[in-house]
């Protein structure tokens, strides 16, 4: 089955959008387990704005949580108890899981989101933003996914062209590069297809079904 865990280098990488063009071209199911932050759009908001999707395409979120913060601090300020058994992605394909923040991102002060994409084993499409700092974050969050036994499908880079960067982080993570999302003006559905399909191969996305 075609399904994708979607996971970021760090917070506002772009994961989000991509997430929207690669749902959106895959006809998938959308699905952010935990969601914070509910000011402004929250990111199902996005995706049913960005993605072309069917309403019943966009899966509820397990954990709504108020506060911009990583989930752990989120959930305390709301009072709820994140309970990693709940998080368990939906037998649903096509399927697009989005992430929140980077792979260390803690969930609870015991679990952090690599340890429950270990426990699903799902492919991995890192989100690396293309500026200043991309080449660490990128390859120890690669470095952390591979310790524990998480398939690693692709990176993504997201943002203007830096080909020495791109090539560099290929070159020493042995991961393939699917692709770059430049930035898309004005942010509408129809120009975000239309530049997913420029600069990515469905193909590349399809043989997810085939291993």
């Amino acid at each position: 089955m075609t399904r994708f865990v979607i996971v970021g280098t760090d917070t506002n990488v772009g994961k989000t959008v991509f997430s929207a063009a690669l749902a959106g071209a895959l006809g998938a199911y959308y699905w952010k387990p935990v969601q914070s932050g509910l000011e402004g759009e929250a990111d199902t908001m996005t995706l049913a704005r960005l993605s072309g999707l069917a309403a019943e395409r966009l899966l509820p979120e397990a954990y709504r949580l108020t506060t911009p913060a990583s989930p752990h601090l989120a959930a305390r300020l709301d009072g709820v108890t994140i309970d990693v058994d709940r998080l368990a992605p939906p037998d649903l394909a096509p399927l697009v899981v989005e992430t929140a923040g980077g792979v260390m991102t803690p969930l609870t002060e015991e679990v952090s989101t690599i340890d429950v994409l270990a426990r699903w084993r799902l492919p991995v499409i890192l989100c690396a933003r293309t500026t200043l700092g991309t080449i660490n974050h990128s390859l120890l969050s690669l470095e952390a996914l591979r310790r524990h036994g998480i398939p690693i499908y692709g990176l993504v880079f997201i943002g203007e062209e830096n080909e020495d960067t791109q090539r560099v982080i290929v070159k020493m993570s042995g991961a393939r590069a699917l692709g770059r999302l430049p930035f898309v003006s004005p942010l509408t559905a129809e120009n975000l297809a239309a530049t997913f399909a420029a600069h990515f191969r469905r193909a590349d996305f399809d043989e997810a079904s085939s291993q």
